[in-house]
């Protein structure tokens, strides 16, 4: 084709000569008027479609369904079983706990007797146990209450051994005490020497205060002449020979004296009815007159009367390691828990002088709770009876 010879310039020029040309149509009728072609998704195959798309996503969806469904109920059965283990767990330690807390009245106690309960430990309760006694500080540590336990133990370990590794689960201010234990020292047996050696840290509290190291000596004292036949006490502070207590200045070693002849009294805790029987700080030159002394309350010790108005006694006498009791004329016994406590201070009491057994000979009543008064009773091995853990 030959080159147009007109310049971009010249056919500018030549458009403008020409006459104007309008278009007087509406907008909308010439865009309806174009000829636009849409590509439309045929009907028929839309419901196929949407089949096809739902068996892609159920044939996807469905094993992960399944194995999520599956893993549900696996982790609901392991859940189920760990519930019910953990509740067969609970329960048993429930019945454990419950066992325990039940044992002093399952093993001091006799059906049909109101279940009055006996609180001091017989050779009947021991079986294969070891009997142990710590002696704890009352609430206002003015006295020092005796309590026993009876663990079992299959490694034939000492008492005193087994006493050092319980004196840890003591339940002192659960039980109305003072909180003592354990002691902060270490102790040993020294078997050849038959002492005991006590070590102390440094900083340790027993030279503070009259009240507090005068019953660490007693609670030693009576700890170890309780629980093992040791004659000495070694002290030592930081592995360093003595120990600076306050009243008593320097000690290194001391003696075990193990004290008789003691009347028993109640000490009443807060909170509980049943009372502690504990023993007097006086001792007496004969068991009439430690009888006698336990007919009246002694107030500044926190003391209650054991015998009256539960056991009034007439008169006593003894024969061979036997105690026989003679009651008041007319005095009806009551077989409840106030008199058998009585009757419990009576034996421990009786033991105090070395006796071994004790006859009622006028009772007007055959039995108090598992007592038979018709017949002899052994006196305790131990009172003050406690579980602990």
């Amino acid at each position: 084709m030959k080159k147009s010879e007109w310049s971009d310039k010249q056919l500018e020029e030549l458009l403008r000569q020409m006459p104007k040309i309008q278009d007087n149509r509406n907008p909308r009728d010439i865009y309806q008027n174009l000829n636009i072609r849409k590509k439309k998704i045929k009907q028929w195959l839309l419901p196929g479609l949407a089949t096809a798309c739902a068996l892609l996503i159920f044939f996807i969806l469905v094993p992960k369904l399944m194995i999520g469904n599956q893993y549900a109920e696996e982790k609901a059965s392991q859940k189920d079983a760990s519930a019910g283990q953990e509740m067969q767990n609970t329960d048993e330690n429930s019945k454990l706990a419950k066992e325990s807390d039940n044992s002093q009245a399952k093993t001091f106690s006799e059906a049909g007797k109101n279940e009055l309960l006996k609180t001091a430990i017989y050779d009947d309760d021991v079986n294969n146990g070891t009997v142990l006694t710590y002696w704890i500080p009352d609430s206002q540590a003015k006295i020092l209450v005796p309590v026993s336990t009876l663990v079992y133990d299959s490694t034939n370990k000492s008492t005193f051994t087994l006493f050092i590794e319980k004196m840890v689960n003591l339940q002192e201010e659960d039980w109305g005490l003072s909180e003592f234990y354990p002691l902060n020292a270490t102790l040993k047996l020294d078997e050849k020497k038959e002492s005991v050696l006590v070590d102390v840290p440094a900083n340790h509290q027993y030279g503070q205060g009259s009240t507090t190291e005068i019953n660490f000596i007693k609670v030693l004292q009576k700890d170890i002449s309780s629980n093992s036949q040791m004659k000495k006490i070694h002290f030592s502070t930081n592995g360093e020979p003595g120990i600076e207590l306050g009243n008593y200045g320097r000690q290194e070693e001391i003696q075990v004296v193990e004290e008789k002849n003691h009347a028993f009294f109640f000490y009443y805790s807060e909170g509980n009815e049943i009372p502690y029987l504990v023993p007097s700080i006086d001792t007496y030159k004969d068991i009439h007159t430690a009888l006698e002394a336990m007919k009246n309350d002694q107030p500044l010790l926190g003391l209650k009367s054991s015998l009256l108005p539960g056991l009034p006694i007439k008169d006593v006498s003894t024969n061979e390691k036997t105690l026989y009791v003679t009651l008041k004329e007319n005095s009806n016994l009551s077989d409840n828990q106030l008199t058998m406590n009585a009757y419990e201070s009576l034996l421990l009491t009786a033991k105090e002088f070395g006796l071994e057994k004790v006859i009622i000979k006028n009772s007007s009543i055959k039995n108090i709770g598992p007592f038979d008064l018709s017949k002899e009773n052994k006196v305790p091995l131990a009172p003050n009876f406690r579980t602990i853990q």
